[in-house]
Order: C-alpha cells, then structure tokens, then sequence
C-alpha cells in the first residue's frame, strides 16, 4: 500500500508560478511511475505530466514548456514546478503512482492516488 501526500497549492496570478510536492509512503517509490493530473470543475480527470522509473518524461500538450515534474528518491517526492501559470489551469491537482504503469497518460495506469491539492490561477 503506498500513501501519497499533496501540498504547494495555492492562489496564484496569470504569469505566476507554484511547486507542487507529492511525499509517498512505502520502500519501492524508485520504481513506480509517477504522474500529476488534475480536475476541474465540470470536467474529466486529465492528464498533465509523468515520469517513470527511468527518468523519462510526458507532457500534456497544454503544459509543455511551461511545467516540468521532477523526482527526488532519496526523499520519495515528487515535484511539479508550474511557470506562467494560466486561468485555465485552475484545478485540483492529483499525485498518482503506478508500480506497472503502461500508459503513463492514462488514469487507468495508476494504483495509487493522492486526496489532491487546489490550485487558482486568478487571471
């Protein structure tokens, strides 16, 4: 069973910046695929960037260039650093970890999530 834990969100003005950090429980976190989605209101679970074990990286299209996820597996965490921040990415965001994780883009794909985290952007 892995816990993950949410924090960093906030309200933020267009252009601003936030980091997200998501701490998981548990021994095997080097090897899970880790992803960040986000939900607003009204609409469907959506994909915003993973990273798997190996370090590689998957982007949403709309977040290209402007977020990047990162990894710390001495500290078990997992960083979103947003930049330029809009109002459409108001949301709430949520860390996801998939010790099998075929699709990284797929919700489908992960066996854990966290409680998830607000983020506004006031525009």
């Amino acid at each position: 069973q892995v816990q993950l834990v949410e924090s960093g969100g906030g309200l933020v003005q267009a252009g601003g910046s936030l980091r997200l950090s998501c701490v998981a429980s548990g021994r095997t976190f080097s090897s899970y695929t880790m992803g960040w989605f986000r939900q607003a209101p009204g609409k469907e679970r959506e994909f915003v960037t993973a990273i798997r074990y190996s370090w590689s990286t998957y982007y949403a299209d709309s977040v290209k260039g402007r977020f990047t996820i990162s990894r710390d597996n001495a500290k078990n965490t997992v960083y979103l650093q947003m930049n330029s921040l809009k109002a459409e990415d108001t949301a709430v965001y949520y860390c996801a970890a998939g010790p099998n994780a075929g699709d990284a883009t797929r919700p489908g794909s992960y066996a854990y999530w966290g409680q998830g985290t607000q983020v506004t952007v006031s525009s």
